[in-house]
């Protein structure tokens, strides 16, 4: 499926948010929620492969180019009104796909209005990257992007010392990173500001929860995930061989084709 159209649309506190449409504009779709250290731009493989629903629209959050800034009241519940403005736009959704920070605003989302379906990629829930918020307080302050990427990539996902220096390798990778890093700081204080509801999901149909295969029962994203699960009733529970959290990046055909499958009839 090829892109079609980008659309702009405002949403609270003067800003705005743009989305990627692939397919046939006006027809049911699936939305696309991705989290953070991501944008739109790094989903277009996985929606190049899905062909379940007549459109997909991928959702470039707001602090990402060529969306609108964070501003000052940025929260969670910021992301929810933004996917419900999204929705409203696209009225004939007929499911939500989030990854990671992403799959949390899509489930929060289906708590205010009724989805047929959520499907939800390792996503994450307080007190997830808590203790990481100093160091990345410390390092926007002073505009420190390759501090940001070191941090995320090692005091929250746990990766060691040389895959950094194999991203750092990457000098067009890394620059990607660094600029996917300026709303990290404010993203992960916002997810871990307020404790989500007892019950997420409440007005969906369907819910699907995704894990990686290297990631089930795993700190940080494994144990994120069985946390989610507790907040989900009635959930399918699904996983995707061999892959971890940047499934997005390694193996975009394969989830394409997971979420193919995962699509309700």
């Amino acid at each position: 499926m090829e892109r079609t159209i980008q659309k702009k649309l405002s949403v609270g506190g003067d800003s705005w948010v743009t989305v990627d449409v692939y397919g046939e504009p006006d027809a049911p779709s699936l939305v696309v929620v991705p989290g953070v250290m991501s944008d739109a731009h790094t989903w277009r493989r996985v929606a190049g492969t899905i062909d379940a629903w007549p459109s997909v629209v991928v959702v470039n959050r707001r602090g990402r180019a060529s969306s609108g800034p964070l501003t000052n009241s940025y929260s969670l519940q910021t992301e929810v009104e933004d996917l419900g403005v999204v929705l409203d736009e696209f009225d004939s959704t007929r499911a939500l796909f989030g990854w990671s920070y992403g799959g949390l605003i899509t489930l929060l989302a289906a708590n205010d209005r009724p989805i047929p379906q959520v499907i939800a990629y390792e996503p994450v829930m307080q007190p997830f990257g808590r203790h990481a918020l100093p160091d990345l307080k410390m390092a926007e302050e002073t505009a420190d992007w390759d501090r940001c990427v070191e941090i995320v990539n090692r005091q929250i996902s746990g990766f060691s010392a040389a895959h950094v220096e194999d991203l750092r390798a990457d000098h067009y990778g890394w620059a990607i990173l660094r600029r996917l890093s300026g709303p990290l700081y404010a993203e992960l204080g916002a997810l871990n500001a307020a404790p989500p509801p007892d019950v997420m999901a409440r007005q969906a149909d369907q819910v699907d929860l995704i894990i990686g295969q290297c990631n089930r029962g795993t700190a940080p994203y494994g144990t994120s995930f069985d946390n989610v699960r507790q907040h989900v009733a009635h959930a399918g529970i699904h996983e995707l061989p061999g892959q971890g959290h940047l499934a997005h990046i390694q193996a975009p055909a394969e989830l394409g084709h997971l979420l193919n499958n995962l699509a309700a009839i």
